[in-house]
């Protein structure tokens, strides 16, 4: 999974959405304390930053070293280099002992893991009972009618084929990813509950963006430039349509899946 951000690793750090105060708030009130925080597949770092403001302590791992050199330096959080599979003696090593994380967070990578490997080493992990886990996604942004009937076009004729198959769990909001926990304290089931992130962008940012994902790089490997001169003219016209020509609201529906562990 690293191997298809490395080489946009800046790109990703400056254009990905942030996370909603809400959605940590949320989260938060659901974990039964807030010592410790094991944030996977930190990426650049955008949910350890939010975390440290509510945990004492964050512990923050990637496979990849070149995105967590793109991530904020905080004193209550700790980067970690790991493998892709991590053994149990490596997790008491790098990261915590046996029961003693609070809180297991995975923002937009759940679905690039090999699920029951990870599953038992965050189990191992977790405090026992109530350790909570809790992985969201967010699907394709939304900015106007104009830019969005561009956007789904290019996204889905354009895009479609150079997507790795597991991007198809993100579309369907995580609601099919294998997620076998226990609904959290005041839920009746383990979602996904829905929240949003909104940010100001202007269409060099929205391209930039698009720069900063997989599929984009993937289809550059094989001489495809996904953002063509036509396409790139499109986007300019949708996004100029309404008489501006400067930042607009992207939104980014973020889809939550949150559970816990039994004894």
């Amino acid at each position: 999974m690293a191997d298809l951000f490395i080489k946009q690793s800046k790109q990703y750090a400056m254009a990905r959405p942030g996370y909603p105060e809400k959605l940590f708030q949320f989260i938060a009130s659901k974990a039964a304390a807030l010592d410790l925080a094991w944030d996977v597949g930190t990426g650049s770092g955008q949910a350890a930053r939010s975390l440290s403001e509510i945990f004492k302590n964050v512990v923050a791992t990637d496979t990849s070293q070149k995105q967590l050199d793109c991530a904020p330096k905080l004193p209550n959080v700790r980067y970690e280099h790991t493998p892709p599979v991590l053994t149990i003696p490596e997790i008491e090593q790098k990261l915590a002992p046996k029961s003693s994380v609070d809180l297991v967070t995975v923002a937009q990578a759940l679905h690039w893991f090999d699920l029951p490997s990870f599953y038992e080493q965050m189990k191992w992990v977790l405090k026992k009972p109530n350790g909570v886990i809790a992985a969201w996604c967010y699907t394709v942004p939304r900015v106007n009618n104009n830019v969005d009937t561009v956007f789904d076009r290019f996204y889905s004729i354009d895009v479609e084929p150079y997507w790795d198959r597991a991007r198809k769990l993100v579309d369907k909001k995580y609601s099919t990813i294998d997620f076998p926990f226990e609904p959290v304290s005041g839920e009746g089931n383990t979602g996904p509950f829905e929240f949003a992130s909104e940010r100001l962008m202007g269409l060099d940012d929205f391209f930039t963006y698009i720069r900063s994902w997989s599929a984009y790089q993937t289809a550059k490997e094989k001489g495809v430039d996904l953002l063509s001169d036509e396409v790139m003219e499109a986007f300019k016209q949708a996004w100029n349509a309404d008489g501006g020509d400067g930042q607009k609201a992207v939104n980014y529906p973020i889809n939550l899946r949150i559970g816990r562990v039994g004894n």
